[in-house]
């Protein structure tokens, strides 16, 4: 029988043929493509260290049997174990910038890229922001976003998991913005001082009905990045009791708190959530302001 590395010799070759067994599959896409196409596209151009747009200048040549069987050996890891193609990679894009991931950290996906984007805007309008606070930061990747958006403003990237500091230190260093950029341990707030004007959070939120029906690419997450109590709120709770006391006046809270929305309006009806919207899909991010956290401290005294 012949293997199909004697037959696939050209770019082109490994994207159909990659096409056709992610197609045969039953795969999720979730960790940074959404379909069959893209995922393939992912796999063969970025194993070759190709670029993902105007690369059709390549799509004839001809491949080494080392690329071919690095591009099998991946093909074939993700069907049989289900690996994320970002963790097979080593890689995962966020904001249009690529960050280092693996198994310490979740796979970057969230809808605040597009949000920092923006500028924040319309909701910071022309307030200055000095100091940013990636809460939950994982790899990293949305407070060293925020940092080339904001370019003259201090980022503080803050984890409980050394693990996952690690993993955000090293983006620090591939984006070379360690001058403005660190990373602190701590519990939520506990190891925190100071106050900001931004501060974005996407914690762990998955409730555990979610949990336990998570497709298997979810398994090789951290499990400590997703999981979040019986309604997936345990860390929204410690966020909102403490935010007030670590925003500037006319700051921003931000959280991304998925599915588990619902539950939180309900668990606080005195809160007035702007629930964002995006353009290029996602939803369950709030915004608060620092009058809004403050007010309701008050009222709670």
């Amino acid at each position: 029988m012949t293997h199909p590395i004697d037959e696939l010799k050209t770019v082109r070759d490994f994207l159909r043929y990659a096409t056709s067994r992610f197609a045969a599959s039953d795969l999720f896409y979730g960790h940074g493509t959404d379909n069959v196409w893209d995922e393939a596209v992912q796999l063969v151009m970025r194993t070759l260290h190709l670029p993902l747009e105007n690369n059709t200048l390549f799509l004839d040549a001809n491949l080494t049997w080392d690329e071919r069987h690095r591009i099998l050996e991946r093909l074939e890891q993700r069907i049989d174990q289900r690996i994320p193609l970002a963790y097979l990679l080593g890689e995962a894009w966020f904001m249009g910038m690529p960050f280092q991931v693996d198994e310490r950290v979740l796979v970057p996906r969230s809808p605040l890229a597009e949000l920092i984007a923006s500028g924040i805007q319309p909701w910071l309008g022309d307030y200055t922001v000095a100091r940013i606070l990636d809460l939950c930061t994982g790899s990293g990747c949305i407070g060293i976003a925020a940092a080339t958006v904001f370019d003259e403003a201090e980022v503080d990237l803050s984890d409980i998991s050394t693990d996952a500091l690690a993993v955000a230190e090293a983006n620090i260093a591939m984006h070379e913005v360690g001058d403005r950029v660190r990373t602190v341990q701590s519990d939520v707030f506990a190891q925190l001082d100071g106050r900001y004007d931004l501060i974005l959070s996407n914690p762990p939120y998955v409730d555990a009905g979610d949990i336990a029906s998570m497709p298997d690419e979810f398994h090789h997450e951290p499990v400590l990045g997703l999981a979040a109590g019986h309604d997936g709120l345990e860390i929204a709770h410690r966020i909102l009791a403490k935010a007030a006391d670590h925003l500037n006046p006319g700051g921003l809270l931000i959280v991304e708190v998925g599915n588990s929305w619902p539950a939180l309006e309900e668990a606080y009806p005195n809160l007035p959530f702007i629930w964002l919207e995006f353009e290029r899909g996602g939803d369950g991010v709030f915004l608060l302001t620092a009058e809004d956290l403050v007010e309701r401290s008050a009222a709670k005294k």
